[in-house]
């Protein structure tokens, strides 16, 4: 039995994770860190846990912990992971880093765009971006450190990966357009986050600086070993869970001048996702939903062909706290610990 410890797990993703975790046949959660729940009880935070989670909250001493656990996740704001990390703890236990803080292998990116000190960069380059579908190959029983993707950038990357990776669409002109619901902003009070700034409303935010920006940007320039300049819009919409991205690039076209055939297109996805569990590719002129995705770990894509302008329109949906978050984590603590990839995910999405 894989003994898991979770840092940060009265949050909404660590609460995601407790609930995951606790249907996982191979895991036994022991630790339930939490700075502000020290010493109640998990179910006494999440009553959805009553009785079935009889542990109290713990600190997040990271040392003691990785003394006891074989896997550590931490989903904790920026910063926290990069300010305690050390070689004697990885040389311990294994961790899933839910933050950015080994997300971006350029540092100097990361300190631009986040504001803040990285205080473990020698850290960064071990890191395995845990973008599963993209980098499975890179995530081995060697790992010990993973940094795992997050929400719009998940959503984000796997829509157009495809795309990219055959040189159908000129990086240089995507732009994405994306929806969360408020649960992606966490669980803090936040005056922004009340029920009456967020209902019967929208809006954007951190537009033109939004700190998921250079992440998608660098695991697109991966993908098609390019640069890949990406214009990012985050908003926020009244309800509790889902991101849906709508990208528009311009097609390449190709030597005789004509744009690439939806037919090409739909092979480029089916090349890439056709196998892939947590993938699907709908079919031709059904749009994604938040809906037909909510608590489960899918991506649901799919695109339209505008040959008026010659782009193409990408559509992505994923739950941003399973897919974009805790279901993801699992998805790499699976391939970490040679387990079948989606053990304790077979999560069907939930509705209405």
């Amino acid at each position: 039995m894989i003994k898991a410890g979770i840092i940060g797990a009265t949050g909404y993703a660590g609460g995601e994770l407790v609930r995951i975790l606790t249907g996982h046949s191979k895991v036994q959660i022991v630790w339930y860190g939490s700075k502000s729940y020290i010493d109640q009880k998990y179910s006494d935070v999440y009553r959805n846990m009553f009785q079935i989670v009889e542990d109290v909250c713990r600190d997040d001493n990271l040392l003691e912990l990785a003394r006891q656990v074989d896997v550590i996740f931490t989903a904790t704001p920026q910063g926290f992971l990069a300010g305690l990390l050390t070689e004697e703890i990885l040389s311990k236990v294994k961790i899933v880093d839910l933050s950015a803080d080994y997300r971006i292998k350029d540092v100097a990116v990361y300190e631009k765009w986040y504001g803040i000190e990285h205080k473990s960069p020698q850290f960064i380059q071990e890191a395995v971006y845990g973008l599963c579908e993209v980098n499975r190959g890179q995530i081995t029983s060697d790992t010990r450190l993973v940094a795992n993707p997050g929400c719009y950038t998940t959503c984000s990357i796997l829509t157009a990966y495809p795309l990219v990776k055959e040189g159908l669409i000129d990086g240089n002109t995507l732009i994405v357009d994306a929806k969360s619901g408020t649960s992606g902003a966490g669980r803090g009070a936040k005056v922004a986050n009340l029920f009456c700034e967020v209902n019967e409303n929208m809006k954007a935010y951190g537009v033109a600086s939004h700190r998921h920006t250079p992440e998608i940007e660098e695991q697109l320039g991966y993908a098609g070993n390019c640069q890949v300049t990406v214009s990012f819009t985050p908003h926020l919409v009244p309800m509790n869970r889902g991101i849906l991205v709508t990208e528009y690039a311009s097609l390449r076209r190709k030597p005789d001048g004509s744009l690439p055939s939806y037919e090409e297109i739909r092979a480029a996805y089916e090349k890439y996702y056709a196998q892939e569990k947590f993938v699907r590719l709908l079919e031709k002129n059904i749009c994604p939903e938040t809906r037909w995705v909510e608590g489960s770990n899918y991506v649901d894509v799919n695109f339209v062909v505008e040959e008026r302008t010659g782009r193409v329109i990408l559509m992505g949906a994923l739950d941003n706290l399973v897919k974009g978050a805790a279901g993801q984590a699992v998805q790499n603590m699976n391939l970490l610990f040679g387990l079948k990839e989606s053990e304790g995910l077979e999560l069907v999405p939930c509705y209405p």
